[in-house]
């Protein structure tokens, strides 16, 4: 490094010689290289890096990332019918314009002293989010439904004193991989069978895998296949049986049409606030949420933040801050029960925005459309020779499984092919679950007119009988 050149970088200012050097001083060194001291020699890597030559105006970086992002094929400019835990739902203007103004927009939920338009923003949309999903407590976003769902169970593990939980099989591939990693090595998680024909939670099976080692049993409703599972007072009266908790994740903007879980017995509901004003994008734009009831087992066991309101000093003024601060990951950094951040705090805002321009009636609004919605490109599909849709004999919300086995062509074959006519087709299935062979998962939103589910109709049709 010694004897170099200096490269000063456009957006860095300590890169500055002048800088870097009154900062060296101050820190009591002479060379950079000396913060890398306690690396020996042979580990250090002296050549040049095979990157390219840095790009020094603003012009050029963006002239170079927007040919980069060109490449891309976006669902604005294709007809989008895929979902699968990301979806396509429509955003009003308000939540782009309150989320990005200056006072919110930040990843962090703010400090007590400072931020109280932060924390009453979040409050709010804390209590709106339990009214819908009915519960009385919910916390500050985390970062997506992986992490909400994986830390409910640990929540429920910690409740119990138990180290087992039982999954439905059928919930989302990529969730369970983030729920098994975050579990292990001390939670052993043990899978339950579905109903080949409905895609239901096979009750016999679930009688045979709950133990007394059981803490909690964790289905998804509407599942990620789509359908409703019907089963839920069931399975959560067979939980409590074994004295195990009931965690189910949900689909929210479901619950405008759809009974909340905490109505079948749910103890603890997680999902995802990402279809309440949150443009889709690659990992990022989710935002996770835990809702329970409002009972010291459960609220002690939160490790994200709880914003609460109180009165103060002044007479009518209310001021809005951090409920039980003590047991949150922040107070007790490596002695936490387990490690949150805010980063997703702002979505929380976001979803708050969207949730108080719907209000109640039009939640059900929204939830009704997307069951006709879905319901009618079901019908629209089946007519197609050699597609099933659903394949599942059960009641579905916005997404199903549409079976092409009969057809001959394989998914990958006919997604290509509506994508050279401008449409995105479902999810290929095939390999996450394979016993549905040649099967998609297909999404409808409040997005999607007649005419859009006609085109594809019309598509698959042209697509598979030639």
């Amino acid at each position: 490094m010694k004897g170099k050149k200096p490269f000063i970088h456009p957006y860095i200012p300590n890169s500055i010689p002048e800088v870097k050097a009154a900062i060296l001083k101050e820190v009591g060194i002479g060379d950079v290289d000396e913060l890398y001291s306690d690396i020996p020699e042979e580990l250090r890597f002296n050549g040049k890096l095979n990157i390219p030559e840095p790009l020094r105006s603003e012009y050029e970086l963006k002239r170079h990332m927007d040919n980069i992002l060109a490449k891309n094929k976006t669902c604005e400019e294709n007809l989008n019918f895929l979902g699968a835990g990301c979806w396509q739902h429509y955003v009003p203007a308000i939540c782009d314009e309150i989320n990005s103004r200056a006072e919110f927009l930040t990843a962090y939920a703010g400090e007590p002293y400072e931020d109280h338009g932060r924390f009453q923003a979040l409050f709010e949309y804390e209590s709106m989010m339990a009214e819908l999903v009915d519960m009385d407590v919910v916390n500050v976003p985390t970062y997506d439904w992986g992490q909400a769902a994986s830390t409910s169970l640990r929540m429920a593990s910690r409740i119990t004193g138990r180290k087992e939980v039982v999954i439905a099989r059928t919930i989302n591939p990529d969730r369970l991989l983030i729920i098994k990693n975050y579990l292990k090595p001390d939670i052993d998680v043990v899978m339950v069978d579905y109903d080949r024909v409905t895609g239901q939670i096979d009750l016999e099976d679930l009688k045979r895998k709950l133990t007394t080692k059981t803490a909690a049993v964790y289905f998804e409703n509407p599942s990620y296949l789509g359908f409703i599972e019907s089963g839920g007072d069931k399975i959560s009266e067979m939980a409590h049986e074994k004295g195990a908790l009931v965690v189910t994740g949900v689909d929210p903007i479901s619950l405008g049409a759809l009974a909340p879980p905490s109505h079948y017995g749910a103890d603890i509901v997680c999902g995802d606030i990402q279809p309440f004003g949150i443009h889709m994008n690659y990992g990022g734009g989710h935002g996770g949420f835990i809702a329970t009831r409002d009972e010291e087992r459960f609220v002690m066991e939160y490790p994200s933040r709880l914003f609460g309101i109180t009165t103060t000093e002044v007479e009518g003024e209310w001021g809005f801050g951090d409920v039980a601060y003590e047991r949150t990951s922040f107070a007790q950094r490596e002695e936490g029960k387990e490690f949150v951040g805010t980063a997703a705090a702002l979505w929380g805002i976001t979803a708050g925005v969207y949730l108080a321009l719907m209000g109640p009636q039009g939640m059900v609004d929204i939830g009704k459309v997307i069951l006709q919605k879905s319901m009618y490109a079901a019908k629209k599909l089946s007519e197609i020779k050699g597609v099933k849709a659903p394949a599942l004999n059960s009641p579905h919300f916005k997404e199903f499984v549409v079976d092409f086995n009969a057809t001959g062509m394989t998914v990958e074959k006919i997604n290509r092919a509506l994508l050279e006519k401008g449409i995105f087709g479902g999810k290929d299935l095939s390999k996450e679950f394979p016993e549905f062979g040649q099967s998609a998962l297909y999404c409808i939103t409040e997005m999607h007119t007649k005419r859009d589910i006609d085109t594809l109709a019309y598509a698959l049709n042209e697509i598979i009988t030639g």
